[in-house]
């Protein structure tokens, strides 16, 4: 059996990767810039994003590229050439999409190493959906990890 972790890695080989620092100068240096394509859910993507990015969630990633489903996202669908920076919370779901996305024929497609973490914890800046600015240590708490305890694995709970 495979876990998420596994699978992340196995396909990483796969996948470049940019660190926070070398996506903002390819943003910074490239024109046109890199569309940045943030996998993540939409509440993740109101509370916090790249300014710019375009949300598609990884769960209709596949239909968002291609033409001909109410999913389309027409600047994806006609963006096989141009680069894309993929972007998720810690970099593992965008490692997938950008795995997906190169069996699907994009040729100039990256995933953000550490994610909007890694992000963040470059102070590169993010905003919310109103365009505002997002402190860094609002973001901090945000991107910290909070289990419940139905979520850890039952043999290695601390009792």
């Amino acid at each position: 059996m495979k876990r998420f972790t596994d699978i992340v890695a196995s396909i990483l080989p796969n996948v470049e990767e940019l660190f926070p620092w070398d996506a903002q100068e390819m943003l910074e240096a490239s024109a046109p810039a890199p569309m940045i394509l943030d996998v993540r859910e939409p509440d993740e993507y109101n509370a916090m994003h790249i300014e710019g990015s375009l949300l598609v969630p990884r769960g209709i990633l596949e239909t968002a590229c291609e033409y001909g489903y109410e999913d389309t996202h027409p600047k994806v669908a006609r963006a096989r050439k141009e680069p894309i920076v993929v972007v998720c919370r810690s970099g593992n779901r965008s490692v997938l999409a950008a795995h997906t996305m190169n069996i699907m024929g994009y040729q100039n497609v990256y995933s953000l190493k550490t994610g909007l973490r890694g992000w963040n914890d470059y102070e590169l800046p993010l905003v919310d959906k109103n365009g505002m600015v997002v402190p860094v240590e609002i973001a901090d708490r945000f991107f910290t990890t909070r289990l419940r305890p139905d979520q850890i694995d039952p043999e290695k709970r601390i009792t």
